[in-house]
């Protein structure tokens, strides 16, 4: 039986950094709606109730019975649950006299397992407008700053489940000792054993899939990322060559990826069959510039494809997809599916067309968790840490319209790009890069000659999960280098550009 913590969210921007300490410290947790229905499981050994943009004083302020949950196990509130909770029991919660927002130092009033290890004056980050001015009765004072009188408490005694408060944010980075406090809340009040590894989960994953799958057949859409291939690895662990893997070359690949991918593919003994469509999918795409337009041609065209391979296989009846957690909390989150900034191009259309049942093995983990199950599977290196890849791949960094000349122009400077951070040992230091073919062309002299040929912005960003990104500070003279590399060898091109814009405002892709 897994143990586990489960998450309230209150639509707090923070809620995955919460879920991603309790799994840096080996235990299982899911986040759900603070609206959404649960019941208590046996491994259940915790909850945590996250912030929140709301005041616990507005009308419509999200709320859950705090009581009835620390009847059954220890709960800790963060922020707005902190708030909550204060409030549930008589408390008095209200605007601050200033909102506050950044950091504080925590001056400890009473000893408290909480606070095992945990520095006398630690460093904490602040973000909410309203405060805890007084106590419930029956709380006692763990900690305040210099700017509020409440920073962390708990219910005084020693009856029933620990029922803890803290006004900051113990999960963001600027809580110095943050993940300590996390940590001692999980193994020293939840008695959580910290079990859950990479290994364990293979192990216990692979173990759901046979049950799962039974004697059926899946098949799977394959990428060459990251997810689609830890997953069909999961897979094929649990039922060998009864997983069939299908390749697509859309034309709009890297160099010479399609070989590569296969090749790996190969050497992992997955069986995956590769698709040349590039011609079908240049045929579409031509005379297309708006990159919308071009995104759902890719998404389409992928099906067609897909589908028609997949008549193929006889007897299929179950769908692998490389879904990961990020996905399932967006679509089940206190607000509902979020804008969408652009259409991505995944299989998200293909159990709608094919009438399949889901697998999805990855659907509990994080980005970085999927790679640490890669590397427990021994998948090679090159294909674990690879950066992401844009589904319509180079179709949305060819700017305007596609052709096949511009897309083998793209192809031999991104791969001279991608080498060079490779080689001067800068790529594991970057979340995403790659180069963009712009529509413009500008005059270049090369010796006596004038040129006038396509510019290329390259881009680089540094990022934790690529919800936000920093432009990466790449060094003067190797971005000197890989300028002077992509125009001396690659006939079309004599202007290199580097895109210093974050995101936000900026996205990392440039359509």
């Amino acid at each position: 039986m897994t143990e586990k913590i489960l998450i309230l969210d209150y639509g707090s921007q923070y809620t995955q950094l919460i879920a991603r300490a309790v799994r840096e410290a080996s235990v299982y947790c899911e986040i759900i709606p603070f609206h959404k229905p649960f019941t208590i499981e046996p491994g259940l050994k915790g909850i945590i109730l996250s912030g929140s943009p709301f005041s616990v004083n507005e009308p419509n302020a999200p709320d859950t019975d705090v009581a009835a949950l620390v009847s059954q196990v220890p709960v800790l509130g963060v922020c707005y649950g902190a708030q909550l909770t204060a409030k549930r029991y008589g408390g008095l919660v209200a605007k601050s006299d200033k909102r506050e927002y950044g950091r504080a130092i925590l001056q400890r009033k009473k000893e408290d397992t909480l606070f095992n290890e945990v520095s006398d004056q630690s460093q904490v980050w602040m973000s909410h407008s309203d405060t805890i001015k007084q106590l419930p009765e029956g709380f006692e004072l763990l900690a305040d700053t210099d700017s509020i009188p409440v920073a962390a408490f708990r219910k005084a005694g020693t009856e029933g489940n620990p029922l803890y408060g803290v006004q900051f944010h113990p999960e963001v980075y600027h809580s110095k000792e943050g993940k300590k406090i996390i940590h001692n809340f999980l193994v020293h009040i939840c008695g959580c054993s910290q079990d859950w590894t990479p290994a364990h989960f293979i192990t216990d994953t692979v173990a759901q899939l046979k049950k799962q799958i039974g004697d059926r057949k899946v098949i799977m859409a394959l990428s060459g990322g990251v997810d689609s291939t830890v997953a069909a690895t999961l897979i094929h662990r649990a039922i060998g060559d009864r997983l069939s893997g299908i390749f697509v070359d859309n034309g709009v690949l890297r160099k010479d990826e399609f070989e590569s991918v296969l090749k790996t593919y190969a050497q992992i003994g997955l069986n995956v069959k590769g698709i040349d469509a590039r011609e079908h999918f240049y045929t579409k795409l031509a005379g297309k510039t708006d990159p919308e337009e071009k995104r759902k041609i890719i998404g389409a065209g992928f099906i067609d494809v897909f589908q028609e391979e997949a008549k193929k296989v006889d007897g299929v009846e179950l769908l692998g997809q490389g879904t990961i957690y990020p996905d399932v909390i967006e679509s089940v989150s206190v607000h509902g599916p979020s804008v969408t900034i652009k259409s991505h191009h995944n299989v998200g259309g293909l159990p709608e067309h094919l009438h399949l049942e889901l697998v999805e093995p990855l659907r509990s983990l994080f980005k970085d968790e999927v790679r640490k199950v890669g590397r427990e599977l021994g998948i090679p290196a090159e294909m674990i840490d690879r950066h992401p890849f844009p589904g319509p791949g180079l179709a949305i960094r060819i700017l305007g319209d596609i052709t096949e000349e511009k897309v083998q122009l793209l192809q031999q400077a991104d791969h001279l790009y991608i080498k060079a951070l490779k080689d001067n040992n800068l790529y594991a230091t970057i979340w995403q890069a790659g180069a963009i073919l712009l529509p413009v062309k500008s005059v270049g002299v090369m010796g006596d000659e004038r040129t006038y040929e396509y510019t290329v912005a390259l881009r680089a960003v540094t990022s934790v999960d690529g919800m936000t990104a920093d432009w990466a500070h790449l060094p003067y003279d190797f971005l000197a280098n890989v300028s002077n590399e992509i125009i001396n060898n690659v006939r079309g091109i004599n202007r290199v550009v580097y895109d210093i814009s974050s995101k936000p405002p900026a996205t990392i892709e440039w359509e």
